[in-house]
């Protein structure tokens, strides 16, 4: 089967969320809210790999919601993190950007899913 874009854009975007999450213990020695970041950051792709999968539509619908709550968790810690001088602005604006379209794109897989479905 073909991966989505969803897909490979949350493989890399959690694959850079890993290593910030090793800049933020190591360098700045931050433990809270990296492993917030890093929880809900990896959690996007792992829940769009399992709608890949879905019992029925109900269940992809469902599990793509889910990823979408945790890409705009994921913004929250991102920005928590930049407002706390843990993330240079840089880097911010970089994963900002790519977590803000993960969040374009899952809404719009999400409202498309719900037309489908007569919801």
């Amino acid at each position: 089967m073909k991966e989505s874009i969803a897909a490979s854009k949350s493989v890399s975007f959690a694959m850079k969320i890993v290593n910030v999450y090793k800049l933020l213990c190591i360098e700045k020695k931050e433990f809270v809210l990296s492993k917030k970041l890093l929880k809900s950051g990896t959690a996007v792709g792992a829940l769009i790999r399992e709608a890949e999968h879905a019992e029925s539509k109900a269940d992809f619908l469902h599990k793509m919601n889910i990823a979408l709550k945790e890409a705009n968790e994921t913004e929250y810690w991102l920005l928590l993190l930049s407002e706390g001088d843990y993330l240079n602005k840089e880097l911010y604006t970089e994963l900002g950007n790519e977590c803000n379209e993960l969040i374009r794109l899952l809404a719009r897989i999400v409202k498309t899913t719900k037309t489908n479905l007569g919801r």
